[in-house]
């Protein structure tokens, strides 16, 4: 599979080319209860990294035909495992033009000094953190042993201090586990210690690798009114299309694509020409993909990604 996979219609940053650091396999220190990507055990080593320059000329490569808002480094897990992470953010900054560089990091890793002068490079860092006490932490983030959310937060507070771009802070929360109100004033009182330029709530949008709920509207209007006076939206569904962004993908970027996220079916509306429409139907003839349905709405994703409860 390919490093460079997109551009993909991002609700909160716009046009985003994504830079995948594991393409074959997940590699997280995270197993997450929401997560789209099938359940892993968590680990803290990245196995197999790829050479930064080959990830560079993919990206330089991509960016001749397509002109994204973001570029965004991610991974099928956690991107700041990847072992170079500072000399691919090197290459990547001559490359970016008027894109910003981004990256989406669960935060567990930001108190390593190399994660954080790394990451300080950076236009955009989004970091989650759905938790504030250490009970709903380890029953809804599950991360490798070693990981205490005491000391991420600490972490997340010293990298603010020194970080001069925007730092974006993301809550998913999730029905029963973390849409409480003692989890409420935890993370109200944490982030108000954090201070980032944003703070984005959600719920479950995607299907998941576990049986979980979506919280309720009632539930993010209120954590946002708990974290008054700091800049907190509710994130809600995308459902606007738009003609401007639409791209041309061939069969195997639309096989490519799918088989790292599922996409709703307005986003293939937004983002896929009528050319790239075309192909996509012949893949579901051809019983490649399908339209699956669950709590989240519904997504064409690969027949072979799809769990029982996806129909």
């Amino acid at each position: 599979m390919s490093f460079v996979f997109g551009p993909v219609l991002s609700r909160r940053f716009g046009l985003s080319l994504g830079i995948d650091l594991s393409p074959a396999k997940k590699q997280c220190n995270f197993d997450c209860l929401y997560c789209e990507l099938e359940g892993a055990k968590p680990t803290d080593r990245f196995v197999a990294p790829a050479d930064p320059a080959a990830i560079a000329r993919a990206v330089k490569h991509a960016l001749q035909t397509t002109a994204p808002d973001v570029i965004t480094i991610t991974a099928n897990g956690e991107p700041t495992l990847y072992p170079h992470l500072d000399a691919l953010i090197d290459l990547l900054r001559p490359l970016k033009d008027s894109a910003k560089l981004m990256i989406l990091s669960n935060g567990s890793t930001i108190g390593d000094p190399r994660v954080a002068n790394a990451l300080a490079k950076l236009d955009i860092v989004k970091l989650s953190l759905d938790c504030a006490t250490d009970l709903a932490f380890k029953k809804l983030d599950r991360a490798v042993r070693g990981v205490e959310i005491a000391d991420v937060i600490n972490a997340m507070i010293d990298f603010r201090r020194g970080f001069n771009a925007q730092l974006v802070i993301e809550i998913l929360l999730v029905k029963n586990i973390n849409d409480n109100e003692a989890e409420f004033d935890a993370l109200a009182a944490a982030l108000r210690r954090i201070l980032p330029d944003r703070i984005d709530i959600g719920t479950i949008e995607r299907p998941s690798a576990y049986r979980v709920e979506r919280a309720e509207i009632g539930a993010m209007e209120l954590l946002r009114q708990k974290l008054a006076p700091l800049n907190a939206q509710v994130i809600k569904p995308n459902t606007k299309t738009i003609t401007t962004m639409k791209q041309r993908f061939d069969r195997t970027a639309i096989l490519e694509l799918l088989g790292r996220r599922k996409l709703a079916l307005g986003e293939v509306d937004a983002l896929f020409d009528n050319d790239s429409l075309r192909i996509l139907g012949e893949l579901e003839r051809d019983g490649l993909v399908v339209i699956t349905e669950n709590g989240a709405g519904q997504f064409w994703a690969l027949k072979s990604a799809c769990s029982p409860f996806d129909f």
